[in-house]
C-alpha cells in the first residue's frame, strides 16, 4: 500500500467532488492543493479562480495563498475582488467554494473569526475575508477542517458564514435563495448534507480510519448509517499530486 498524508487524501477526495466543467472558487491551503488536484486529475476542464482577481490561472505551480504572484500565472483574467465575486455570485454559472473553517456544527455553519467571546477571545484569527460573501451567493461550498471535538461543535463560538442555518427551509428564510454547504472534507472522512432537514452525515470514512473514531470526534450526535469506505489514493493520483501540483510538498506533507 503507497503510504499517504491528510493533506494528499483530503485533497483527492474533494477534488473527485468536482466535475469537469466545474467553476471553482479556491482558498488557501489544502483547498488550493484540492483545486489543483481537481484541474490536474479529475477535471481538466475546470475553470480555477481566485479572489485576490485570478482567473483560471495555468497552475503550472502551486500558490501558497490567494495572494500569491503565482495565482496570476497563465490566466485568461487578471482581474480584481469585484470581478471575481461577481463570477461566483453570478446565477448564470455553477460554482463551487472551497472554503477552510475553525469550528463547524450539525448545519455547516462555519467560524472562521476567534474562539472564545467575541469581545474578550482566547483566539482571535484574521476573520471572515470573503468566506461569508462566497458562503452566501455560492452555488455549492465545500469545506475543509480537521476532524476534532474542538472543531465539530453543538455551537459556534461566532458565526462567520452561514451553511444551513438551523436546517430545513431556514437558510432561505433568511434571503439566501442559492447555494449551501455539500460536503466538508477532513483528515478522517467525508461528510454531506440531509436533503430534508440539512443535518450533516457520514458520507465516507477514510482507509484506516474507524467509524468509532469518527463519532467520538464530532461534539454532536451524527448519522453513520449510509456510511462507506472511501478509495484510497491511487499511485497515478499520488504521482501526479507529488511531481506536477506540488513537487516542492508545500502542502502535500503536511
Amino acid at each position: 500500500m503507497v503510504e499517504y498524508s491528510d493533506n494528499e487524501m483530503m485533497a483527492l477526495a474533494a477534488g473527485r467532488l468536482i466535475k469537469d466543467g466545474a467553476i471553482v472558487f479556491a482558498g488557501t491551503g489544502v483547498s488550493m492543493l484540492a483545486a489543483t488536484a481537481a484541474k490536474r486529475i479529475f477535471a481538466p476542464a475546470a475553470v480555477i479562480f481566485f479572489e485576490s482577481g485570478g482567473i483560471d490561472p495555468s497552475l503550472s505551480e502551486i500558490p501558497m495563498a490567494v495572494g500569491d504572484p503565482r495565482v496570476m500565472s497563465g490566466t485568461a483574467v487578471n482581474t480584481g475582488l469585484i470581478d471575481a465575486f461577481s463570477i461566483a455570485g453570478h446565477r448564470r454559472f455553477h460554482t463551487i467554494a472551497f472554503l477552510g473553517a475553525a469550528q463547524i456544527d450539525r448545519y455547516g455553519n462555519l467560524n472562521s473569526t476567534c474562539i472564545g467571546d467575541y469581545h474578550r477571545p482566547v483566539t482571535r484569527f484574521s476573520g471572515s475575508g470573503g468566506s461569508c460573501d462566497v458562503a452566501s451567493f455560492a452555488s455549492e461550498v465545500i469545506t475543509f477542517i480537521q476532524h476534532e471535538k474542538r472543531r465539530f461543535v453543538e455551537k459556534l463560538d461566532y458565526l462567520t458564514s452561514v451553511g444551513w442555518y438551523k436546517g430545513f427551509d431556514s437558510r432561505r428564510k433568511l434571503g439566501l435563495e442559492r447555494g449551501g454547504m455539500t460536503a466538508v472534507v477532513t483528515n478522517l472522512g467525508v461528510l454531506k448534507f440531509k436533503e430534508d432537514s440539512k443535518e450533516m452525515y457520514l458520507s465516507e470514512y477514510f482507509p484506516g480510519v474507524s467509524i468509532g473514531e469518527i463519532i467520538e470526534k464530532t461534539g454532536f450526535p451524527l448519522d453513520v448509517a449510509s456510511a462507506v469506505e472511501a478509495a484510497a489514493p491511487t499511485a497515478r493520483e499520488l504521482l501526479i499530486l507529488r511531481q506536477e501540483v506540488d513537487p516542492q510538498r508545500l502542502i502535500c506533507h503536511v
